[in-house]
């Protein structure tokens, strides 16, 4: 089937698919046009990847556009929405308009409702949906990427709900929902009223085998010799095999999956030994300038680390590096570049980065409620396999498993080369996924009261998969009782029926994408901070309540069972000296007189929506000591260390809210890395998590009885200084576009100590501050609203120089994360 004999796309769609090479439809795209995808049918695409899914939502899309209508393309991942809209963007010149949207949960992005396509995460279009978005009924077709990830505990329950609501919404609602090869589509198919697409056709050969001894052994019986030389390690040899066979002229790259950070970062040092003797001169000289482009977006360990691996064609990929790192890493990887990249799984989410080998170095991870290292589920590795083979630059693909004993290559083949991926499985009924989304339920109008609730609900997949139809009435009615006592439901059990409504905290926080428990937390230490004396003679207040988790005899596992809830009483905030552990200064007011930074930022690092830092090794002597220091600023009662789980959860908190700490405190983002064991993507979640929850945490003060106007104000302080990263004498200067916190404290310390400042300062002075950098220097004059911002015949005042280099401490001339905000 030839693109141009296709009906009902926008004129010129055709002709332009066959321009980029399309002459025939894939046979599952072939099959989705059967199944009416071009005629507004809902549709399951269960398809390997590279195999033509991505077409199969564009012809939905821009048949549902050449209808009068509007399209949504939901992806799971930040980083797979810029990818997707930069492709939908070849449409433009057809009269497709494409937009993104993937952060600011607290808008409603009435914007998009100017474009046709729109490219957005999961938790991202669930805000939309709780912030009365308008364009939302104009929806006539919904692409859901990786659906099969409605199986993850973390992520999958928002989607799940969100494709429910969607379709509540707009009763007519074209469903696409696009698949890696699982176990039960059908199910899935069922869920979304939609046809079922399934195929294991790829658009090239993948071979999928286990290497032991000297060759690997492949799925349709043919063997690879790949001998390995004493003291060589297998996956070293892999990856040269793959560069010494050379296809269209060229060797093939590898791809290395790992089940730690740390064995990425291991791997790609000791792989860049086989990549860094097969470069060209050209691809030294191309590296050589690539790896200086990673040294420049962190001043961390790991950034030099991985800058010093890319100069020898090898790289490692995972959430520890800063976003610019993992970008940079992935283009140079797809333009073949870089020869060989060590990964956590992380890169074989959705990601679009195939390689001509896959090796899947570690098949086990580590797994604390598994107490071990436990086996990857058939279809992580699937999906790790399926990365395997380049579409128009790969003949074939090949995906090698290790094994070092004959008995384990037997498991392997058993475990993973030819067993079928497991079915998906909701995990909507989990009372932290519920808490949020039945609040967000009522709060947005999709139910008023329990049994319409309960109807909405039973339009989620986990309503069609289960067999107790009890089960999620039970935990739903546990959740209501939670939401209630804690204010932000109101039930009224008059008149046979049970009527719901958020109260106006319950809207708030409904809209500010906040897990109910977060909120109930933060108001229950801000309120106790406020009340001081008077807190233990306050009964009614909205407080934070702990889960007592009982067993549920008729729980299958895969759900934590339910309980009651009690209340857990709030402690006094503020008091104390800031005892400064690691000796570094902070110049907060006195916390005997008000709310300190570190009381803030440990009350929302105990928050369910903020990933705590692990507790290492030599970590709770450590942080049991600053917990006593500092206990009088703790915005809550410490637990006590015999409460080993909560006293460990709270030291967790303390280390988390320490970096924090540190990070406003302008300590350098080196030695912060290096002291809590982190990578700069970690350092940037961190920041960025704790000014969401501190922005939340300034309305909820604003918002709600019993917190006064200081406490407001001291809240705003800590996220703006977190925001920045600096000390609150920087705040005026740091808010300036394209200061960041480092050029903030060469600015002060050369004497220029506001935005005002900057408007009259001499120009010399300031040039000299920012080493001389005439453009960086025109465009913060320029964004400070200085008049004539303009650097002509301006000579750099040196005394400015040496005033800001030894104030700032940093004469390396490296950037930090902070000049890129």
């Amino acid at each position: 089937m030839q693109p141009t004999a296709l009906s009902g796309l926008p004129a010129g769609v055709g002709e332009a698919l066959e321009a980029e090479g399309v002459a025939d439809l894939y046979p599952p795209q072939e099959a989705a046009v059967e199944a009416g995808v071009l005629d507004g049918e809902s549709l399951v695409a269960a398809v390997p990847t590279a195999s033509g899914k991505t077409l199969i939502a564009e012809l939905a899309m821009l048949s549902a556009i050449e209808r009068g209508g509007k399209a949504l393309y939901i992806v799971p991942l930040r980083a797979l929405a810029s990818e997707k809209k930069a492709e939908f963007e070849r449409w433009e010149e057809h009269g497709v308009t494409v937009g993104v949207s993937t952060g600011n949960y607290d808008s409603d992005g009435e914007w998009l409702a100017t474009r046709d396509v729109i490219v957005a995460t999961s938790e991202k279009v669930d805000s939309l949906i709780r912030n009365g978005a308008p364009w939302i009924d104009d929806l006539t077709c919904v692409v859901s990427d990786e659906v099969h990830l409605v199986d993850d505990a973390s992520r999958g329950p928002t989607l799940e709900v969100t494709l429910a609501k969607l379709r509540k919404v707009n009763p007519g609602l074209q469903t696409v929902a696009l698949s890696a090869t699982v176990g039960n589509a059908d199910v899935i198919a069922e869920w979304l009223d939609a046809e079922l697409v399934e195929s294991e056709w790829r658009p090239i050969d993948l071979r999928v085998g286990v290497h032991f001894g000297n060759a690997i052994d492949f799925d349709d019986g043919s063997k690879r010799e790949v001998p390995v030389d004493r003291g060589e390690e297998q996956t070293a040899r892999l990856v040269a095999d793959a560069l010494d066979t050379e296809e269209d002229g060229q060797g093939g790259s590898s791809l290395v999956f790992v089940n730690s950070r740390r064995n990425a970062e291991s791997s790609a040092r000791k792989l860049a030994d086989v990549t860094g003797s097969r470069l060209t001169a050209d691809e030294r000289d191309r590296l050589r300038d690539l790896a200086e482009e990673v040294r420049g977006v962190s001043d961390t360990d790991t950034s030099e680390d991985l800058a010093d691996a890319v100069e020898r064609g090898s790289a490692f990929h995972h959430a520890g590096l800063a976003a610019e790192h993992r970008s940079l890493i992935e283009d140079a990887f797809r333009d073949r570049l870089i020869k060989c990249v060590s990964a956590t799984p992380t890169l074989a989410a959705g990601v679009n980065t195939p390689a001509r080998r896959v090796i899947v170095r570690d098949w086990r991870r580590y797994d604390g409620e598994f107490g071990g290292m436990k086996p990857l589920d058939v279809l992580e590795v699937h999906q790790m396999c399926g990365r395997a083979g380049r579409p128009g630059l790969d003949p074939y693909g090949e995906a090698v498993l290790l094994a070092s004993d004959a008995d384990t290559k037997e498991e392997l083949f058993d475990r993973y080369v030819w067993a079928d991926a497991e079915p998906v499985r909701s995990k909507l009924a989990a009372e932290p996924a519920l808490r949020t989304h039945v609040l967000a339920t009522v709060a947005s109008g999709f139910a008023s009261t329990r049994g319409g609730l309960l109807e909405f609900l039973d339009n989620t997949l986990y309503a069609t998969q289960t067999d107790d139809a009890g089960r999620l009435a039970a935990v739903t009615d546990s959740v209501l009782e939670y939401l209630a006592v804690n204010g932000f439901l109101e039930r009224d059990r008059e008149g046979g029926t049970e009527s719901l409504s958020a109260t106006g905290i319950g809207h708030t926080v409904s809209r500010l994408y906040l897990d109910p428990m977060s909120a109930a937390t933060m108001i229950d230490g801000l309120r106790d901070a406020c009340a001081a004396d008077d807190a233990a003679d306050e009964g009614t207040k909205a407080g934070a309540y702990e889960r007592s988790v009982t067993t549920d005899a008729a729980d299958d596992g895969e759900e934590p069972g339910f309980g009651t809830y009690s209340r857990v009483e709030g402690g006094g905030g503020g008091g104390g000296e800031d005892a400064g552990d690691d000796g570094t200064d902070s110049d907060d007011a006195d916390p005997a007189s008000e709310i300190t930074p570190l009381g803030l930022y440990h009350l929302v690092s105990r928050t369910p929506d903020m990933y705590e830092l692990y507790l290492k090794s030599g970590d709770r002597e450590r942080y049991t000591e600053v917990c006593y220091e500092r206990e009088a600023e703790f915005l809550g009662d410490v637990p006590s260390e015999y409460e080993d789980v909560r006293f460990e959860d709270w030291l967790a908190a303390l280390k988390t809210a320490r970096l924090l700490e540190d990070w406003a405190d302008e300590v350098d983002e080196d030695r912060i890395a290096e002291r809590y064991g982190v990578g700069p993507g970690d350092i940037r979640g961190k920041v960025d998590t704790a000014e969401w929850l501190l922005r939340a945490a300034e309305t909820l003060a604003a918002d709600v009885d019993g917190v006064d106007g200081d406490a407001v104000l001291a809240v705003r302080r800590a996220r703006k200084r977190v925001e920045y990263g600096v000390r609150e004498q920087l705040l005026d200067l740091a808010g300036v576009r394209n200061v960041g916190r480092k050029r903030a404290r060469r600015l002060y310390e050369a004497g220029v100590e506001t935005r005002a400042d900057l408007r009259e300062a001499d120009k010399g002075v300031v040039l000299g501050a920012l080493r001389g950098r005439e453009r960086t220097a025109e465009r913060i004059l320029e964004h400070a609203g200085r008049e004539d911002p303009s650097m002509d015949g301006i000579d750099a005042d040196r005394s400015a120089s040496a005033a800001a280099t030894a104030g700032s401490g940093d004469d390396e001339g490296q950037a930090s994360l902070g000049d890129f905000r």
